[in-house]
């Protein structure tokens, strides 16, 4: 009888307007005046314009040498950990193993120092949200196990990065693969201490050699992405085409490797209705170091035009832009020769920085790019990508 009598619920004020739920994306970008350097940081911490506790990845390119002992990485690691440790009160060790903090050192030519920061309001409704269309730009992010050095540049390690990538894919609320528009990936590498290691443990390293480890590290993040995107096979035999077959690729993949971790950070970014905000992402394989054409088909869904150069209003619209390249390794630019592979002063992966992120630089009238060499199977074979992040859109 009660039951009878209890009141209907009250139906909705039609005119008391609807809240939006929906986590929103931040991207910030902000230059150093050194690796260790985060004023710029700080100060919109200090301000109140950002929440120390709403950071969850940060993605930076440091003015090292962008090789194995290149520790520009791990001073702006240590730093950024420090920073957010005091800010939210965390240990920084705790910080470390789930945050993503992904680096590239070498900053040649017009490149310059700077680190993009990423921060989320909440996290995206698992239940999905009743709105349609393509949706705002959303992250999610995944650190794995820590991945054992005789597993490096080996099957088990791309089964490792993509269960990252599916993990961090859900962190997102991103169910399609297909509204994934760009994946960063910083991978460990074997160092000398690490083979000696394994080896004491009964296990053989793929490569003792760290260099050479770290373009394993690269080829076996960009596979697992590929796998988690379904541009390629979840299959054990593919894993003599690494650094073999560069038909195989991921077009929207952007692999780093370095000493400075021991497991594979994930960051995912795509579009999904169940975020809000006006950030979108462009994405687009370089065919080769020329490709200027590639910029353009990052920048077109954003509805951004170089003609042939950004106009200060559309490049101030830009948030953040990632692009990686490789020397050919055929020793030719569309039939011409380039003698990057055979200059025993200055490293190819420097030349090759230098040189796309001017081209892309150019276009954008801006040197605050992150560029990074190294693009063993992230796009066409002596390639790339170039992916963009912009304001603005509705």
């Amino acid at each position: 009888m009660d039951a009878l009598l209890t009141p209907a619920p009250a139906a909705p004020d039609p005119a008391e307007p609807l809240v939006d739920t929906r986590p929103t994306l931040r991207v910030q970008r902000l230059g150093m005046a050194h690796p260790g350097d985060l004023s710029e940081l700080a100060a919109l911490l200090d301000a109140g314009a950002l929440r120390a506790a709403d950071i969850v990845a940060v993605i930076g390119k440091t003015e090292g040498n962008g090789g194995v002992n290149d520790f520009t990485r791990g001073y702006f690691t240590q730093t950024l950990m420090a920073l957010l440790a005091e800010r939210t009160g965390r240990p920084a060790a705790t910080l470390l193993r789930e945050l993503p903090c992904i680096l590239s050192g070498g900053t040649e030519g017009v490149l310059s120092p700077h680190y993009v920061v990423f921060a989320r309001s909440g996290r995206p409704d698992a239940s999905g949200h009743e709105a349609t269309g393509p949706g705002a730009l959303g992250i999610g992010t995944a650190v794995s196990a820590p991945l054992a050095a005789q597993h490096v540049g080996r099957w088990a390690h791309v089964r490792s990065v993509a269960d990252a990538v599916r993990a961090a894919m859900r962190d997102a609320g991103i169910a399609r693969t297909e509204d994934v528009a760009f994946v960063q990936v910083k991978c460990p590498c074997v160092t000398a201490a690490r083979a000696q290691a394994a080896a004491a443990a009964g296990h053989t390293v793929l490569t003792a050699d760290a260099n050479r480890s770290m373009a394993t590290a690269r080829a076996a993040g960009a596979f697992g992405v590929a796998i988690a995107l379904g541009e390629l096979p979840d299959d054990a035999g593919l894993e003599a085409a690494m650094l073999s077959d560069f038909s195989r690729f991921s077009a929207r993949a952007s692999v780093s490797s370095g000493v400075e971790v021991e497991a594979n950070e994930v960051i995912v970014l795509g579009h999904s209705p169940r975020w809000q905000g006006d950030l979108r992402m462009g994405c687009a394989p370089m065919r080769d170091a020329l490709d200027l054409g590639a910029v353009a088909q990052a920048l077109r869904p954003l509805g951004l035009t170089a003609e042939p150069q950004l106009s200060e209003a559309d490049a101030a619209r830009v948030a953040a832009v990632f692009v990686k390249c490789e020397p050919d390794r055929r020793g030719r630019v569309r039939g011409a020769r380039h003698t990057m592979l055979d200059d025993t002063d200055i490293n190819a992966q420097r030349h090759i920085r230098g040189a796309v992120g001017g081209l892309v630089a150019g276009v954008l009238g801006d040197g605050r790019i992150f560029v990074s060499g190294g693009a063993e199977h992230q796009g066409p074979d002596g390639g790339g990508l170039v992916a963009v992040i912009a304001r603005g859109m509705t």
